[in-house]
């Protein structure tokens, strides 16, 4: 929106909009089973699913998406996208940009989540227990020989939870020594910090930009090198975040700000 526009509201317009999500969803998980019962562990399906939910949620929400840089998730090859995690409505913001045969990492709890879990499972996504450091390990192996042997990129949060559209959180080390031992890039996926401006009572709910950043070669690196790759793709990460901010506020203003 531009400086002297604004989005019609309506006090209402969230209670409208919740129960056609929640039917969306319904809908959505139950073809997202289907696909995962007719084709199991196909490392596609989760590209699938999360268009089945993305393309109409986001309609319904009343949301937009801006990509940059999509280029660099088009390569099809092994590597390990990175992005900052916000909120449940990441499904949605994020889901309309995961590339093809790609997998994320996510906990074990999502396993019991009613036909979303047994979707995600059977989208051959990755399910790490936490709380067990050995079935924690078990699961960074498991991720390791999909990208080594399977041709198969894999969606990470290192952040490990949401961060409800604030400041980036620590990331933590597993993804990154997975990327080195796996000897794959490592690009970064990063999203503007939507919920700041979110508003299920406006007919135009908001605008998430995403940002794809080149790959950075893990290629030499050793598990040394483990942290210091962490810190760099952090600082990386929100830098990128920060300037999709500006580039949001930028658009409300009127104002032009050039991302290269």
């Amino acid at each position: 929106m531009y400086a002297g526009v604004r989005s019609k509201r309506d006090p209402y317009m969230k209670y409208i909009r919740f129960p056609f999500l929640i039917l969306h969803f319904l809908i959505a998980s139950i073809l997202g089973l289907l696909v995962g019962l007719l084709r199991p562990f196909n490392p596609d399906n989760s590209r699938i699913c999360a268009r089945l939910y993305s393309v109409v949620g986001l309609f319904v929400m009343g949301m937009k998406t801006k990509v940059i840089g999509r280029e660099h998730m088009e390569q099809h090859q092994p590597c390990l996208y990175i992005a900052n995690h916000q909120s449940n409505w990441d499904l949605l913001v994020l889901g309309s940009v995961v590339p093809k045969r790609t997998v994320s990492l996510g906990k074990k709890s999502l396993k019991w989540v009613p036909l979303f879990g047994q979707l995600y499972w059977l989208a051959g996504n990755v399910l790490i227990d936490r709380g067990n450091r050995q079935k924690a390990m078990e699961a960074l192996d498991i991720t390791e020989k999909a990208l080594t042997e399977k041709n198969t990129a894999i969606w990470i949060f290192p952040e490990g939870t949401r961060n409800k559209g604030h400041n980036v959180k620590t990331f933590k080390k597993g993804a990154f020594v997975t990327a080195i031992n796996a000897g794959v890039p490592i690009v970064p996926v990063c999203c503007s910090p939507y919920l700041k401006e979110l508003n299920l009572n406006a007919c135009k709910s908001g605008t998430a930009y995403i940002k794809a950043l080149p790959p950075i070669s893990t290629k030499g690196l050793t598990l040394d090198d483990a942290e210091n790759l962490m810190k760099q793709c952090q600082e990386l990460v929100q830098q990128e975040v920060e300037s999709l901010e500006q580039l949001c506020e930028s658009e409300k203003t009127g104002k032009l700000i050039t991302q290269s």
